[in-house]
């Protein structure tokens, strides 16, 4: 347990700070839902305006430190080829 004043602020912040972070990647993980959703009806339009989303609410997440880049960027590139494939399966 915390004994001094400083280390009691710091659970505060990081009490506060996790509860940001849970609620920015709780609102990533709805974006990758509303795209996996779109995959999955085969919808390529609305798969395209998805992944739009995603991508930016992913790259904002890695902006604000809750992603760590290299994840942030592995997942949109995973998304980006599932995107093709339903683009090509499409054609």
């Amino acid at each position: 347990m915390a004994n001094n004043p400083g280390a009691k602020k710091a659970i505060r912040k990081i009490a506060r700070r996790t509860e940001v972070n849970t609620a920015r990647r709780s609102r990533v993980r709805t974006f990758l839902r509303k795209f996996e959703d779109a995959i999955a009806k085969g919808d390529v339009a609305v798969a395209k305006a998805a992944f739009v989303e995603a991508q930016s609410e992913l790259m904002r997440a890695v902006s604000k430190g809750v992603v760590h880049p290299n994840t942030g960027s592995r997942k949109v590139s995973r998304l980006a080829a599932r995107l093709k494939k339903l683009d090509k399966a499409a054609a």
